[in-house]
């Protein structure tokens, strides 16, 4: 469940690949964990969970990691990178353009930020599906609202779904096992999925962003009919707690607290949202977003660079204990983050020779230059969480690799991966010469100290970054790639171009990463699955088409108990790893932030929350009042 409501909201699958730099009803609800009953229609459940028992019971007040009385009042100011171009989710591409909007629209259910692939009614009250997960109904809270005061109505989520659909690629792929959605009672909406047995559809389903049909359908206050086939910065019709106040197109956006949102007291509500406004304040880039940090025009900062975090905080309002500094655990996901090889050029097709690419990284040395020792080599698809596989395989992991032992590389039976070592110069000649012999291998060699193929034709090969503070890190790689005789090149593209060659596929070697829930499920085809590698604009940024890799992911996907998801999560893991995909980059196991002291938030913070920031916080006008007044 990686693809959550925050995820397909902030730019999508453009945010989700964004890498780190050195960086009471009057209907009977039962919980989750009660059986249905022995009758034909299946019990009503006030939440949902993958697998287990739910914390919270039906009637529950409130998560027990907010503050119910926090109060409310004051502004967040925060960063966003790039511009924004458009307010309509149905088209969103490019990274960045809309990702306050989530604070607008609203979903069936509401992820539980201290448990594992939990959620519980947010627009919807309750949910029932059959045993074998081949449908789930959704009943529609008779209390919500759009901010014009009419109704959230099952029309406007079947025709939500219609449209994310029809013009999103992510939202296609994600929703592809949806086959049907209806309108079945005065409240109810029902989907129906392709086939029985995936436990997760129904979450996932509760995930849906439900849009206002009517809106969509009708006219702005120009007379113009408003068409959901094109960007727009109309502001949107809502449901949920912030609505747009103004902006300026591409440069600041500020949402206010909708005094009056009908959804204030619900459980999955109460002690959040707390701010009266929210705005953003958009930086070309993440050096003058650093900038604008330091000269107080924001608040909040996540630092995913490395060298930022040890040598650009160095500044009176830190040193006074105007500006806090913190990090934040992250339990709650895994990611990879790499150089990705794009396996549909020629050049890529032999694992040998990615696996070269492999050797030839001199991580250590990177970290130490760049990154000033701060960072973990990632030698897993799901690094920091207990999904990755290590050792060899045993037991049910083992045994679910048997089913496609003649699929996959014979190293994933006989040896645990890991990847090269350098950091010393005798350690990267051994990696060069280990990198130049798989090379030589696969029929490659050096003339004229240029690296050539069968044919005499060299490879050559082009890293295309986005962010430039990224260039010096393709930059770090791009001799290591020479020595070995590949001519290569490093080249930043402004983010709508780098969008759409992406999006296209056009590219040799791009960075990106892949974020990974606790609970791994269809999001898995969008990445690695065959049937999304021709697909414009998914995730499967490598073109994977591998008949062992999507049969893995089945496995995953089907997993009856939490114990088989871990070990075919493992097993698909090992799989990934040792066909050399990837070259892998790096990891840092908790969130660094800055932030202006003007801020508290609850005693404990969940567990899975990460910061939890701005949702779970609240202006602290006595601790605003001791640091002055913003500039």
């Amino acid at each position: 469940m990686a693809l959550n409501r925050r995820h397909l909201l902030q730019g999508g699958a453009a945010a989700a690949i964004a890498p780190t730099l050195g960086f009471a009803s009057t209907f009977p609800i039962v919980s989750s964990a009660s059986a249905d009953t022995a009758a034909s229609e299946p019990a009503w459940r006030h939440g949902l969970s993958l697998f287990g028992d739910i914390k919270y019971p039906a009637g529950f007040k409130r998560f027990d990691y907010v503050n119910p009385d926090a109060p409310k009042g004051g502004t967040a100011r925060q960063i966003g990178v790039g511009t924004f171009d458009n307010f309509n989710i149905a088209v969103a591409g490019v990274k960045g353009s809309i990702a306050p909007i989530g604070e607008i629209y609203q979903t069936l259910m509401e992820s539980s930020l201290d448990e594992v692939a939990t959620e519980y009614g947010l627009l919807a009250e309750a949910a029932q599906h059959p045993a074998d997960f081949s449908w789930v109904v959704y009943r529609l809270r008779k209390e919500a609202r759009w901010h014009d005061g009419r109704p959230v109505t099952p029309e406007d989520v079947v025709y939500s779904l219609e449209v994310l659909k029809k013009f999103s690629p992510r939202y296609a792929s994600y929703y592809r096992h949806v086959v049907k959605s209806e309108k079945t009672g005065e409240r109810e909406v029902k989907f129906t999925f392709d086939s029985p047995g995936n436990r997760e559809l129904p979450q996932i389903v509760g995930e849906l962003v439900v849009l206002p049909r009517h809106y969509w359908e009708g006219t702005d206050s120009q007379g113009h009919k408003r068409d959901i086939s094109q960007t727009t910065l109309e502001p949107p019709l809502g449901s949920g707690p912030y609505r747009i106040k103004d902006f300026v197109a591409g440069r600041t956006l500020t949402l206010e607290r909708v005094k009056d949102y009908w959804g204030a007291d619900l459980p999955v509500q109460i002690g959040q949202n707390n701010f009266d406004e929210m705005r953003y304040e958009y930086f070309r880039d993440s050096t003058v977003a650093l900038e604008g940090f330091k000269g107080d025009q924001v608040d909040w900062r996540l630092e995913n660079s490395a060298k930022n975090w040890a040598t650009a905080y160095d500044f009176p309002a830190v040193a006074e204990k105007r500006v806090l500094l913190e990090e934040f655990p992250n339990r709650s996901s895994g990611v990879m983050q790499a150089f990705v090889l794009n396996i549909r050029r020629e050049q890529f097709k032999d694992a040998r020779v990615r696996n070269a690419f492999n050797w030839a990284f001199d991580f250590e040395e990177m970290n130490k230059q760049l990154f000033y020792g701060q960072y973990i080599r990632i030698n897993s698809y799901f690094a920091g969480t207990d999904l990755a596989s290590s050792g060899l395989p045993e037991g049910q992991e083992l045994a679910i690799l048997d089913a496609v032992r003649d699929k996959v590389p014979a190293e994933v039976f006989t040896k645990p991966y890991q990847n090269p070592v350098g950091g010393n110069p005798e350690a990267v000649r051994a990696n060069l010469r280990e990198s130049m012999r798989l090379l030589k291998e696969s029929g490659f060699e050096i003339k004229d100290r240029k690296l050539v193929d069968a044919a005499g034709k060299p490879v050559i090969v082009e890293i295309l970054v986005e962010d430039p503070a990224y260039e010096r890190v393709a930059l770090f790689y791009k001799p290591s790639l020479e020595r070995i005789g590949v001519a290569a090149t490093v080249r930043v593209v402004d983010d709508v171009q780098y969008e759409n060659r992406k999006r296209k596929f056009d590219y040799d070697i791009i960075i990106a990463s892949w974020p990974e829930s606790l609970s791994p499920g269809n999001e898995q085809r969008e990445y690695w699955g065959s049937q999304a590698a021709d697909a414009p604009g998914s995730m499967n940024l490598i073109g994977i088409k591998n008949p062992a890799v999507d049969a893995l992911i089945d496995k995953v996907i089907f997993a009856k108990g939490r114990d088989e998801l871990v070990a075919a999560t493992k097993a698909l893991d090992r799989v990934l790893l040792w066909n050399h995909y990837v070259v892998p980059q790096w990891n840092y196991p908790k969130v660094r932030t800055a932030r202006w002291d003007r801020f508290s938030h609850p005693a404990e913070l969940p567990k899975y929350g990460r910061a939890g920031f701005p949702a779970l916080w609240w202006f602290d006008a006595d601790k605003a009042a001791k640091i002055g007044k913003r500039s």
